[in-house]
């Protein structure tokens, strides 16, 4: 497992070169280098993603402002009833409150970036039962 690294407040700089991978229970992968979970911020957290093919996860109304771009790939953005297909070098912003769920329901990978205001925490996702 990789270690959690600490910013003390006299560092100018962090060079993340071991991202904390997120475990996910499932065959996406989240590999964050800023936040909750690799530092314990919670301003902020950046996180590279990889969503496999066919891949889905529960409606969500988070606590945080969520910033997505697409790198490769595609993704599917569900936002409190409007469906977004975003390709690479697409973006969106969903807002805190909105109720979210991101997919991929097709047949190719998709790599994307997130950054979460303030940082992403299982507590403040509100996930739905499926």
């Amino acid at each position: 497992m990789e270690s959690k690294q600490t910013l003390n407040s006299a560092m100018k700089e962090l060079l993340q070169k071991n991202p904390f991978r997120v475990p996910t229970g499932d065959a996406k992968i989240i590999e964050e280098h800023f936040g909750n979970a690799s530092l314990g911020g919670d301003q902020l957290s950046l996180a590279r993603m990889e969503a496999p093919p066919r891949w889905s996860e529960p409606f969500q109304t988070p606590e945080f402002d969520e910033y997505t771009i697409i790198i490769s790939g595609k993704m599917q953005i569900e936002v409190d009833d409007q469906n977004h297909t975003l390709e690479a070098k697409q973006s969106i912003l969903v807002k805190s409150g909105s109720r979210v769920r991101y997919s991929n329901p097709f047949d190719e990978p998709s790599d994307y970036i997130s950054v979460c205001t303030p940082a992403f925490s299982p507590e403040t996702v509100h996930r739905e039962e499926d």
